[in-house]
């Protein structure tokens, strides 16, 4: 029998309700300020934003999470180019659902629509230490639910699992991934009700509010659940009976919960079946010697690796656990075996892959190490709960000192890790003995508590900055170094040429994040998203846009050709001062136009020039012979254009500098798009010379391409006036008004993305691809065109919510009757 369900009753329960209440709350308000204020400490220490240098932000949660929470306050405020279902910001427009439910879906990240839009970057700061110490007060109560005891243990317990080593390191900087933190002790509170046979309906919505919040933490904490549903299951005195009843609340429930939470899921399971695919790769464990490096307080190791430690105070209670002749012998053993068992999964790739959905994560491939260290926590405060003896304690603290010390030399071992365990350790011993001894010397008790949350409190201040420190050292997370005056400057710059729907504005480059266009209230084609469409890629790689990220980071190209196929009348450009920029208008066609007849280039094909006449009908460009000379790594390039035209360069496979009439460009293969060289002298001849460190590559038969320049604004004038004459955009609508008498095929200048539905001549038609954009054939004498979007899978995503709702409203009617009767 667990002494947890048998145990003496609270130490506060002789007070008046009033109190009990108030002190219930003491335990997670400590565990909450303790993990904030340590987070917060660390980033102070490291003069790091917003305690610091705007600059030292990390540059994942600039490139990727800031713009969506700009996104998000614009939504709010009324002041987006589109609405929860869709965005025409980015990507020439795309899905927002999914995008939403990935990157938003934290309760907390609407904090942001709570400040200036400028502070937006500070709202997302916040984020991170408000959803670490909710989570840590919530494993503060899950505690007191799994055994009674003083609410300052409990209190510093859930402070070390809210400052575990996965938090830190892996997700600090990733505001949706940190919400599983919240949802692991969220979803074991909602086991321990069902154990207790009450709040069928409280259950369920618990499980609704993690998946709400994001899926992909949500689904491993809901499986970390399930291991604690099976463990209490095991250890509690309870009747086959009740155990099946059990289970039977806990899977209802759970059903329940998700499927409130459909119109979200689903659109999102959907949007990531017509994702640009990703290359990611088998899973391959690490080391044992750097798995088990990952357990020691401190450690940050590089690059994929698993980070699952807690507070040396954390560890050697967890140490003590199985010693402990005060806990139940069962419980110790199932405990202690189902915590193994949990981190042995992580290192065996058929579980490793039901951990991650059945899916190979790209990146990290120990995002579930939380649940570990939430293991871990739990033991050591079944440990802590039933008093641990010092001996017990010492030998536990020796054995992480000698561990540490066999470890030491693993790849990248360092940092914080000596003062960790040494410090932190010798602190945190010395206050459990005091602890101890404060059995019959009481005044020692309060020393025990300051001096362990204290020792927390420090440790994991140190850590913290140690992982700020080593993770900016990686190449993926340098720093953007753009001033935050010079992205007002920009957002500004932006605004003074915007005219949507008339046409779209392009926020030019260099990029100060993936989503510029979300970030700056532009309408170009920059965009990153985890769900960006395959059909999407598909449309804007072969016009000469460049991408990253496999195809689903998509950077935008400086090109007359691609500004008048996708209705760009303006771009910004740096000024001539630093940190300056400037905006400027040109004519473009509408967003809808017409082409009217079949049309083939004359230029070779699967160029990329080729490529844009083929999308515009119309021939624009001479894509001359190109004569290779040079060495691997010096390339030279020489080709022949008509004097006066424009000449524009495409190299995907090159990384290097290119140089041409005096002036050089940096090439960074895949990512940099198509590149204007200038204009074309008298003698016709163009010479391009590229320095490149990428081997055996080359540029290919066709990098360049000569721009009839009048030939291009005839066709852009041609466009205009067999175009739309009057277009509105809506949340998620587009709707042209064409000229009368107009025929052929009506061009949307959209991508063809899944879920959009047109209507022409007053007939509701699936939309057809033209190279990738919405196209709809025009009956005889259709003068309107409109075309909606709508997610794959929100109407049966909401139809399911809707029978989960009612069945929710059932069971809370049905308990409020039999409460009363």
């Amino acid at each position: 029998m667990e002494p947890t369900k048998q145990g003496s009753p609270p130490p506060d329960q002789d007070r008046p309700a009033p109190r009990r209440r108030a002190a219930r709350l003491y335990g997670p308000l400590l565990a909450f300020l303790v993990t904030a204020g340590a987070f917060c400490a660390s980033w102070a220490a490291r003069g790091s934003f917003p305690f610091g240098d705007t600059g030292r932000a990390i540059n994942d949660q600039a490139n990727q999470y800031v713009p969506f929470h700009r996104a998000l306050w614009d939504l709010a405020h009324g002041q987006a180019a589109g609405d929860a279902l869709f965005t025409w910001r980015g990507g020439f427009g795309q899905q927002f659902l999914s995008d939403y439910y990935t990157y938003l879906g934290n309760p907390f990240s609407w904090l942001a629509v709570l400040v200036p839009r400028a502070h937006v970057d500070l709202a997302v700061f916040a984020v991170t230490p408000v959803t670490m110490g909710t989570a840590a007060a919530l494993m503060t109560v899950y505690l007191g639910k799994l055994h009674p005891g003083p609410w300052w243990q409990r209190g510093v317990l859930g402070a070390t699992y809210g400052l575990c080593g996965w938090a830190l390191s892996d997700a600090s900087y990733i505001p949706m991934w940190l919400w599983g933190l919240v949802a692991l002790p969220l979803l074991g509170i909602a086991v321990e009700w069902c154990l207790e046979q009450r709040r069928w309906p409280a259950v369920a919505l618990l499980v609704a509010l993690a998946w709400f919040g994001n899926f992909y933490t949500a689904m491993m904490a809901t499986m970390a659940a399930c291991v604690l549903l099976a463990i209490r299951l095991v250890v509690l005195d309870m009747t086959g009976a009740q155990r099946l009843r059990a289970v039977w609340r806990a899977g209802t429930a759970a059903a329940t919960g998700i499927l409130l939470t459909l119109p979200l899921l689903l659109p999102s399971f959907l949007s990531s079946g017509a994702a640009q695919p990703t290359k990611a790769a088998a899973f391959d464990p690490v080391r044992i010697e750097i798995f088990l490096t990952g357990m020691l307080p401190g450690t940050y190791l590089w690059g994929g690796r698993p980070r699952l430690y807690v507070a040396s105070l954390g560890l050697i209670l967890a140490g003590t656990f199985l010693f402990n002749t005060a806990v139940a012998r069962k419980t110790r053993l199932v405990w202690a075996a189902a915590t193994l068992l949990v981190v042995l999964s992580f290192q065996f790739p058929p579980t490793q892959y039901l951990w991650h959905g059945l899916a190979v994560p790209n990146g990290n491939p120990y995002r579930e190490a939380f649940v570990f260290s939430a293991m871990v926590v739990v033991l050591a405060w079944l440990s802590l709960a039933n008093r641990p003896r010092p001996p017990h304690l010492a030998l536990t603290a020796g054995l992480l000192v000698a561990a540490t010390f066999v470890l030491r030399h693993t790849n990248d071992f360092g940092g914080a890790t000596w003062p960790a365990v040494l410090g932190g350790g010798a602190v945190s011993l010395l206050a459990l003995v005091l602890l101890a001894l404060g059995e019959k010397r009481r005044v020692l008790i309060p020393v025990a508590a300051v001096l362990m949350a204290g020792v927390v409190l420090a440790e994991s201040t140190a850590a913290a900055a140690n992982a700020d420190a080593r993770r900016s050292r990686e190449r993926w997370a340098k720093p953007a170094v753009t001033s935050s005056q010079s992205i007002t400057r920009h957002f500004e710059a932006v605004r003074s040429v915007e005219g949507w729907p008339a046409y779209r504005t392009d926020s030019g480059a260099p990029q100060t994040s993936y989503n510029d266009a979300l970030a700056l209230r532009a309408e170009g084609p920059q965009y990153y998203s985890s769900y960006l469409p395959a059909v999407t890629f598909q449309a804007l790689e072969p016009l000469g846009y460049g991408y990253k990220n496999d195809g689903r980071t998509m950077f935008g190209a400086d090109n007359p050709v691609l500004d008048a196929i996708f209705s760009i009348g303006a771009r910004v450009r740096p000024g001539s001062a630093p940190d300056t920029w400037a905006g400027s208008k040109f004519p473009a066609p509408p967003l809808v136009t017409v082409r009217d007849g079949a049309y083939a280039s004359p230029n070779p094909a699967g160029s990329v020039y080729a490529h844009q006449e083929a999308v515009l009908a119309a021939t624009v460009y001479q894509v001359p012979r190109v004569t290779r000379g040079g060495s691997a790594t010096e390339q030279t390039y020489a080709a022949q254009c008509t004097p006066g035209s424009e000449a524009f360069w495409y190299s995907p496979e090159l990384y290097g500098t290119l140089a041409s009439g005096g002036t050089e460009k940096p090439l960074e293969d895949r990512m940099t798009g198509v590149l204007r060289l200038g204009e074309v002298p008298a003698s016709g001849l163009l010479d391009v010379t590229v320095r490149t460190r990428t081997q055996n590559a080359t540029a290919g038969e066709h990098p360049i391409g000569c721009l009839d320049r009048a030939a291009l604004a005839e066709t852009a004038a041609r466009l205009t006036a067999t175009g739309a004459t009057e277009v509105s955009t809506g949340g998620h609508t587009i709707e042209a008004t064409l000229p009368k008498g107009s025929t052929g095929t009506a061009v949307f200048a959209m991508t063809d993305v899944p879920g959009w539905q047109c209507t022409a001549g007053g007939k509701t038609t699936t939309p057809v691809s033209f190279h990738g954009l919405v196209s709809v054939p025009l009956p005889p004498g259709t003068d309107k065109v409109s075309c909606a979007f709508t997610p794959k899978g929100l109407t049966p995503g909401l139809a399911a919510a809707t029978l989960a709702l009612l069945a929710l409203a059932s069971a809370t009617v049905a308990g409020l009757r039999r409460r009363r009767t």
